[in-house]
């Protein structure tokens, strides 16, 4: 459901392998073969007719520049990162042509991973934090045999007891300076405050950064903090942290640091001290993957000491579904939590977490991130842990989770997708238009070769194309759908057999000469029906799904 909104559909103007009906790994020997065969077939001085000798020339220059791409390792290089916008050099910096592929392709993905960070950093900028908590303890209080119903209601009370808002903007002064502003405002049973702080930080070197900060509030008062994070190995690297609190009380200095260290390539180990109002020293590791997280945390401190367990797993699906659960036990009781995450659109992720613990209760968690906004909404649901508080924490979230997604979010996702192709195939249309006319000028100069070619496969009981089909095959009744969503690639296949076989690679077969896309922004396959050794055979092939016929199993058959 996300992945829909996630592609981008974009029309490539010209696939160079595909239109060679080469592999990307294609040797310079199999690029020079297939130029060979393509420039006998498209040359114009094959043709008196001016129409056809103007349509030859057009055909014949596109796989001659194809070909001057691919056979130039440099080219190529950029080429296939890139595609033709890198090789034209718009609002790229012109890297040395001199350089090896190897050098051009890593300077042209650095290029590009600086171009995403700095888009990423301005969709993330500002941050913000929204969190409101319920509390919905009368839903369930009222069940217990002690409960004394109050005078007046039939009806819960349920109402929001905590709201928290947060925000802050990053601002690039210089290339090694930033300004973080930040602030905040909390209530809390009808008392709140707020507090503001600044913070400038310094990269100093591409192994370390220092920060200072500057805070004020109505509840604790003036801060003045630095923070400085170093890399001691490329295995290692250290934090350290310093404040000063001024209040009314008096001034309340902290400290921490912390060591992490790579374990090995996917694990992770953290040593942590910290001094202050709540001392305490905590080790951890972390071991991420790309199927599970799992982290092991011990603390020891005043006031609080604990153990922690976490288990997360990733399900390798298009909404990046998570489920999750941890343990913590300590001083102030054990606290289980489970619950699961999934992506519900592009910049949207949604989690639901149950917490249950003694003394503390059962809440519901309630997380929506969007883009660079996060709202909270941790419901209280009872002080005690009961089975209806559970049951209902688990299976609400998920039936009203269902609920919407079919009746909401499914039918939006689907009307936002076709609203996305219909505009793509405006904007595309002079575009398929061109590509449209050029296959049919393709097909005109292939006749000739295409009837040579079946002469000579039919005199050694070869491979004859009878039938061919490419776009979009609808499952419905209206055949007149079918038919505008598929055009007949008969000819330019059969074109392509040589020595008894047809192999089409792994790229999409619109870049096929003969082809264009019928249906932009689709799911496309190509159906064939074919004649080999006087058997016929049907094959139903993926858009970008590598092809080979005939195969194995059809010669032994054959053969027998």
């Amino acid at each position: 459901m996300a992945a829909a909104l996630e592609n981008e559909l974009e029309i490539e103007n010209e696939d160079y392998y595909a239109l060679l009906n080469v592999r990307r790994e294609a040797t310079q020997e199999e690029l020079k073969a297939s130029y060979r065969r393509l420039c006998m077939l498209y040359h114009p001085d094959k043709h008196r007719d001016p129409e056809l000798k103007r349509q030859a020339e057009e055909l014949f220059n596109l796989v001659h520049q194809a070909y001057e791409v691919l056979s130039d390792p440099q080219s190529r290089a950029i080429y296939d990162i890139f595609g033709k916008k890198g090789l034209e050099v718009e609002g790229w910096e012109m890297v040395e042509r001199k350089r090896t592929p190897a050098e051009i392709r890593e300077e042209y993905e650095r290029l590009q991973r600086d171009r995403d960070e700095r888009r990423l950093q301005q969709r993330t900028n500002p941050k913000g934090t929204i969190s409101v908590g319920i509390d919905a303890t009368d839903l369930f209080d009222r069940y217990e045999e002690d409960f004394e119903e109050m005078p007046g209601g039939g009806f819960p009370h349920i109402e929001i007891n905590r709201m928290h808002i947060s925000q802050s903007i990053e601002a690039p002064l210089t290339t090694t300076d930033t300004a973080v502003l930040s602030g905040s405002l909390t209530t809390h049973n009808g008392n709140g405050g707020g507090n503001i702080n600044l913070c400038l930080r310094r990269v100093t070197s591409t192994r370390g950064w220092g920060e200072l900060e500057f805070g004020a509030g109505d509840i604790r008062g003036p801060l003045f903090g630095m923070k400085v994070f170093r890399n001691v190995t490329a295995r290692c690297f250290v934090t350290a942290q310093c404040g000063m609190q001024f209040s009314s009380r008096g001034v309340r200095p902290s400290a921490s640091t912390m060591m992490a260290r790579h374990l090995d390539q996917n694990t992770m180990g953290y040593l942590q001290w910290r001094w202050g109002t709540e001392s305490a020293m905590t080790t951890s590791v972390v071991r991420d993957t790309k199927t599970s997280h799992f982290t092991l945390a011990l603390q020891l401190g005043v006031p609080h000491s604990y153990l922690m367990m976490s288990y997360q797993y990733k399900f390798q699906d298009e909404d990046q579904t998570k489920v999750k659960g941890s343990v913590k036990t300590g001083f102030f009781g054990t606290v289980v939590e489970y619950g699961a995450e999934r992506k519900i659109s592009r910049h949207s992720v949604l989690s639901a977490t149950v917490s249950i613990g003694v003394p503390q209760g059962v809440s519901l968690k309630i997380r929506l991130n969007r883009a660079s906004q996060t709202y909270l909404f941790p419901i209280h649901l009872t002080d005690q842990v009961l089975p209806s508080a559970v049951f209902y924490a688990t299976v609400g979230p998920l039936v009203f989770y269902l609920a919407v997604q079919k009746l909401i979010i499914t039918p939006y996702v689907l009307a936002q997708k076709e609203q996305d192709l219909e505009k793509h195939r405006v904007h595309s249309a002079s575009d398929i238009a061109k590509k449209k006319q050029e296959a049919e000028s393709a097909l005109v100069l292939m006749q000739e070769s295409v009837r040579r070619i079946i002469e000579a496969e039919e005199s050694k009981m070869g491979l004859i194309i009878l039938n061919a089909w490419y776009g979009k095959f609808v499952t419905d009744n209206s055949q007149k759908q079918e038919r505008a969503k598929v055009i007949d690639v008969t000819v330019p296949l059969q074109c392509l057999v040589k020595d008894s076989k047809l192999i089409l690679t792994e790229a999409s077969k619109a870049g096929l000469p003969g082809f264009y896309d019928p249906c932009v922004g689709e799911e496309k396959s190509l159906k064939l029906l074919y004649q080999f050794r006087g058997v016929m055979h049907q094959v139903l092939s993926g858009d970008t799904e590598a092809l080979r016929i005939p195969k194995q199993s059809h010669r032994i058959y054959a053969e027998t």
